[in-house]
């Protein structure tokens, strides 16, 4: 899709639960839409696995935040697939399981983590045509002037089952009883967090997929986004 100079790089912002079907949906959108896309989500894996790895407990905000210099983080697309990479070492398969998500929501919950994270999601989505970033305060804090917000939400039964598959694609073991209770858990974090709790934008679009595939809910959420942008174009330029 074209977007004239003057309105890039034009921001989608994706936020929702865990499981919503956030990550699947952004990569689809960013793909179809010739735009970049941001894993915010793999940045906070990305710090708890540092902090994993010196030993570092995601409960000891002072010594969390006295890592922070020493992380580089990037995303970066090898053999047509987006890759994280801490301190130029590819981290993807240590970053995706279940034990690195239960960090990932406790070090977000440390201010300092979010501070340093947004301004690099941030500093990903610019110079480029356009940019999906899929999280939990996208719409509302990293880019809260995002012409285009989406705000995903499903039952956490059909967010556990949906987990529940992507692990066993990568064979990992994955038990339904334990997800459930592990995104139950998340989803009280994120709304009860004091710095950058999970909310629906005021202007965001809200999303029921518990009854949709995620062909069905990628094929909808691609429609509204490509009104949107024709919408502001010519409500820019009328």
């Amino acid at each position: 899709m074209d977007i004239a100079p003057k309105f890039r790089p034009f921001i989608v912002a994706i936020d929702g639960p865990a499981g919503s079907g956030k990550t699947t949906t952004a990569k689809a959108l960013a793909r179809d839409l010739g735009f970049i896309y941001v894993d915010t989500g793999a940045m906070y894996r990305a710090v708890a696995l540092y902090a994993q790895r010196r030993g570092v407990s995601v409960d000891d905000r002072e010594e969390v935040c006295g890592l922070l210099p020493d992380i580089d983080i990037r995303l970066e697309r090898m053999d047509g697939e987006q890759h994280t990479l801490l301190n130029s070492e590819n981290v993807e398969e240590f970053i995706r399981t279940q034990e690195m998500s239960r960090a990932a929501s406790d070090i977000s919950a440390i201010p300092c983590v979010r501070e340093a994270m947004v301004e690099l999601q941030r500093r990903a989505a610019r110079g480029a045509m356009g940019a999906v970033l899929e999280g939990r305060d996208i719409g509302t804090v990293v880019f809260p002037d995002s012409p285009c917000k989406i705000f995903l939400v499903a039952d956490a039964s059909t967010r556990a089952q949906r987990r529940k598959l992507q692990l066993e694609e990568k064979g990992m073991d994955a038990d339904f009883a334990t997800i459930l209770r592990e995104i139950e858990e998340r989803d009280r974090n994120d709304a009860a967090r004091e710095h950058s709790p999970l909310r629906k934008a005021k202007d965001a679009i809200e999303v029921e997929t518990t009854n949709t595939s995620i062909d069905e809910q990628v094929s909808m959420i691609l429609g509204l986004v490509e009104k949107r942008i024709d919408q502001f174009q010519k409500g820019q330029t009328g």
